[in-house]
């Protein structure tokens, strides 16, 4: 019977070794985990055979390892390109804290949560052609503190990206700095996907392929997700699919064209790189993933000559502090008083008879019109009304 070292590994990638454990044990755990109403979460990987890795809800990574086996080594990052592959050549090669030519986007996504020591990849094999970003999902729970998990569990099998985003928390995860490669590509034959292009950002998203994590989720009260966004495009990646809208899970997929991948920036799918066979992250949108914020432009207050008119007929016969349209007037009150027509004081919703005396030294201003005699009354007319307006970012209505 085979006989495993049992660990856990903490969210700071601390690990706690908890001895030996039998198959028996190791087959309970995977029981439990295979529960549907588990929070623990089973992963076995191809690359680790025998090997068995516990995703739980609370961060910790439970991590099961038959006694005997052959080493696997976590971290072998390749930090030199290949020469002559594409446009690099020696003279190309950026140091291992320098950005590679032009570059002037984000490296570190601000309040990123870190993962691991940071080291996952080297410099970009093509730096002179487009930058993209790979979607992924994890097919794993989302929500509680599964990003942790999940984020140790990448990095023990040695398959980071440099991003990983929970949807239920909008919490984000960084392994490793934008501008180098990730390490969760295969290779296309010889070439290199993970550093294909100026950059190429490989996001893993917390959920299953078969039931796409946008489903229900609203980009636009996610700051975590603005914030991965931001990043992408301040490395330039244009907002499009080249290759389509990610294909539905299970389902039959599509052509993986070298031409498109290799030639054209943008956003794609796990399930649109050569040389791979996954097909997540499934159908997820395109319009909420590529999501825009819209500013809507300050809706300007309207101001009725109408009901200046009125206000003017009603409030300067009342007794003092008598208002009609007290908003309306208030807003060109506050006007007349940055024209320096009418003391503050005055201006309190009233159109009394200061703000008349005000209005109509307005009215005979060459601002207001240069309006003479009876036609600069202090009572409001449209034409005064607008001039005033278009100065005081309010419109005028008749």
């Amino acid at each position: 019977m085979t006989s495993f070292h049992a660990a856990i590994v903490h969210p700071d990638q601390s690990v706690t070794y908890c001895g030996q454990v039998d198959q028996d044990h190791v087959d309970q755990a995977r029981a439990i985990a295979q529960l549907d109403t588990s929070p623990r979460f089973l992963r076995e990987p191809a690359s680790q055979p025998g090997s068995v890795y516990v995703l739980r809800e609370d961060g910790d990574l439970d991590w099961y390892e038959p006694v005997g086996a052959e080493p696997f080594l976590i971290h072998d990052p390749d930090t030199e390109p290949r020469i002559g592959q594409g446009s690099l050549t020696s003279d190309d090669l950026p140091g291992a804290d320098e950005l590679p030519r032009g570059a002037t986007g984000t490296v570190w996504i601000s309040g990123a949560i870190r993962l691991g020591d940071g080291s996952i990849g080297g410099a970009m094999d093509t730096p002179g052609n487009p930058p993209r970003v790979v979607h992924h999902s994890t097919e794993s729970p989302a929500g509680g503190k599964y990003l942790e998990s999940v984020g140790s569990y990448l990095i023990r099998v040695a398959s980071e990206p440099q991003l990983i985003y929970c949807p239920v928390t909008d919490r984000v995860g960084q392994f490793g700095p934008l501008n180098q490669s990730a390490r969760a590509l295969r290779n296309d034959g010889s070439r290199r996907t993970n550093r294909e292009g100026r950059v190429c950002i490989q996001i893993e998203v917390l959920g299953y392929a078969k039931s796409p994590w946008t489903d229900g989720w609203d980009p636009a009260k996610k700051p975590g997700w603005q914030k991965i966004l931001s990043a992408a495009r301040s490395w330039g990646v244009p907002d499009v699919f080249p290759a389509g809208p990610p294909a539905k899970y299970p389902g039959p997929g599509k052509p993986r064209s070298r031409a498109v991948w290799q030639s054209q920036g943008g956003h794609f799918s796990h399930g649109d790189v050569p040389g791979n066979d996954h097909g997540d992250p499934g159908a997820i949108s395109v319009t909420k993933v590529l999501y825009k914020a819209t500013t809507t432009p300050p809706t300007k207050p309207k101001v009725s000559v109408a009901h200046l008119v009125a206000a003017a007929r009603k409030d300067v016969p009342a007794p003092d502090g008598h208002t009609t349209y007290p908003t309306e007037v208030r807003i060109v009150e506050d006007a007349l008083v940055a024209e320096g027509l009418l003391a503050r004081e005055f201006a309190d919703g009233s159109f009394g008879s200061k703000t008349v005396t005000a209005y109509a030294a307005w009215q005979r201003s060459k601002a207001g019109g240069s309006y003479t005699g009876d036609a600069a009354d202090g009572i409001p007319g449209l034409a005064s009304l607008q001039r005033l307006a278009a100065r005081h970012n309010f419109t005028a209505t008749s």
